[in-house]
């Protein structure tokens, strides 16, 4: 049997097998004899690639409380122009619900032009500048004005490149960042992923440069300690409450809440160390 004609019914068989697809077909049908497809591709037989890992939108269509403890071991990916790409472990979020939160920039449901990544479909990035130098990353969530602030990362790939980038946007010598100084709050991870204003409104289920992919052993409910957010001023009773999530024991969080912990041991969550 002529070899187009053997992998077209190779492809028939597939076909009506619902357990198998039949893209690797496609692929042999579409392949030259010695394995390169590379000369000889077809528009009718191309099959687009995708990260079948990366997290979809389905994934930040939830409640942003919700999506703000979900994002707890979930891994930061950032592709850098000169193709290496920077991994980290999510470890430490807050959650900043808009509407009534006085600590939201979107409080009372007010939109801007600076805010309006937070109005967008959840999965977008908002990137905001503090002091007029650093910058902090969200994602938005499900609510009018919802959104996720990402405040650590435990980095797992590219340490050297976050290195160079955290030591570009210091002034003056600077001693060698040891890890867990390189990401270890919001204007930090930043500075190591090289995220500025240019991200602000991207999609992480569409960017070529930055989206993310599900964790290794995601963490349960008595692994995640629950506390007040940082450096929001006075904003009354939003200033007390838990509304801050970090993995217990991670050497990478910002700060780490003793209190809150010995209280949540006292009540069973988990075991006081």
């Amino acid at each position: 049997m002529p070899r187009k004609r053997k992998l077209l019914a190779q492809l028939s068989t597939l076909q009506s097998n619902s357990s198998f697809p039949p893209f690797d077909a496609l692929e042999n049908l579409n392949a030259t004899p010695d394995g390169d497809s590379s000369s000889k591709s077809s528009k009718y037989f191309a099959v687009e690639k995708k990260n079948s890992s990366q997290l979809e939108a389905d994934f930040f269509n939830q409640p942003c409380i919700s999506l703000a403890k979900s994002f707890l071991g979930q891994i930061l990916v950032r592709k850098l122009p000169d193709g290496r790409e920077l991994w980290g472990r999510i470890v430490e979020t807050e959650a900043y619900l808009g509407g009534e939160d006085e600590a939201s920039h979107s409080k009372g449901g007010k939109q801007t032009q600076r805010n309006a990544a937070m109005f967008m479909k959840p999965g977008t990035l908002y990137v905001y500048q503090i002091y007029g130098i650093y910058f902090c990353v969200n994602v938005s969530s499900q609510g009018e004005g919802a959104a996720v602030l990402l405040r650590s990362l435990e980095p797992l790939q590219g340490l050297d490149a976050m290195r160079e980038l955290r030591s570009a946007s210091r002034k003056g010598p600077t001693k060698l960042l040891k890890d867990w100084q390189l990401c270890n709050g919001p204007s930090k991870l930043c500075q190591a992923f090289g995220i500025d204003k240019a991200f602000d409104q991207r999609d992480l289920t569409r960017d070529a440069a930055i989206w993310m992919v599900p964790g290794h052993n995601p963490p349960g409910e008595q692994d995640v300690v629950a506390t007040t957010r940082i450096g929001i001023g006075n904003r009354g009773e939003w200033a007390q409450k838990p509304l801050r999530f970090y993995l217990r024991g991670n050497k990478f969080v910002s700060v780490v809440d003793k209190k809150t912990e010995r209280e949540m041991a006292a009540m069973g969550h988990f075991s006081c160390s």
